[in-house]
């Protein structure tokens, strides 16, 4: 668990510094870097998610 939180906050960052880029310079190219950021990130959030629900149906003992 604490793995995923890492990965969240360093995800968090690089959207962050994408945008902040994006609004210093005016360069489209970083706000795209960061909706690819946040659609990754969602794609592992939503995975990480399916993989506990399949777990908890699987394992529950």
């Amino acid at each position: 668990m604490p793995i995923i939180r890492i990965l969240v906050l360093l995800a968090a960052v690089g959207i962050g510094a994408s945008l902040l880029a994006w609004l210093f310079t005016g360069n489209p190219r970083y706000r795209l870097w960061a909706w690819n950021f946040t659609r990754g990130t969602l794609a592992a959030v939503l995975l990480v998610m399916l993989l506990f629900v399949l777990e908890r149906i699987f394992f529950s003992g």
